[in-house]
């Protein structure tokens, strides 16, 4: 059974070269081993999506114009995720502030390419359907 997702949980992004934790803000008003509890509407850049070190996708502007002027050759800048939709699918019979609690096996897509997945919920004790 998936695991439910709080602040801290460990993210990875098939486009980045970093882990990065998941920031929840106490907004949902749940709680999972004492620490906030995150939702499928907790997708904000640079809220709650931090930075993925850098990124290597040819869809992000950045990257293309330095591998451009590199001749080239792949090269990676900093990663600013653009996450517009939320994460899916959630669970949807458990709710937190009205909409599906996140759980580990829900995924992100960036504006850029990127997969945006859960390596660790953030706690091992609460499980959700």
């Amino acid at each position: 059974m998936p695991q439910q997702t709080c602040m801290g949980g460990m993210m990875k992004c098939s486009f980045g070269m970093a882990p990065s934790a998941l920031m929840v803000l106490p907004k949902n008003m749940v709680l999972t081993s004492y620490v906030p509890a995150a939702n499928i509407l907790d997708h904000i850049p640079m809220m709650n999506i931090m930075p993925f070190g850098a990124c290597q996708s040819m869809a992000n502007p950045m990257v293309a114009a330095a591998t451009a002027a590199a001749l080239g050759v792949l090269t990676p800048m900093p990663c600013i995720p653009v996450t517009p939709a939320p994460w899916a699918p959630g669970a949807p019979t458990v709710l937190l502030a009205g909409a599906p609690a996140l759980n580990n096996t829900s995924k992100l897509n960036c504006i850029w390419g990127g997969i945006i997945e859960f390596t660790n919920a953030g706690q091992v004790t609460h499980e959700i359907p």
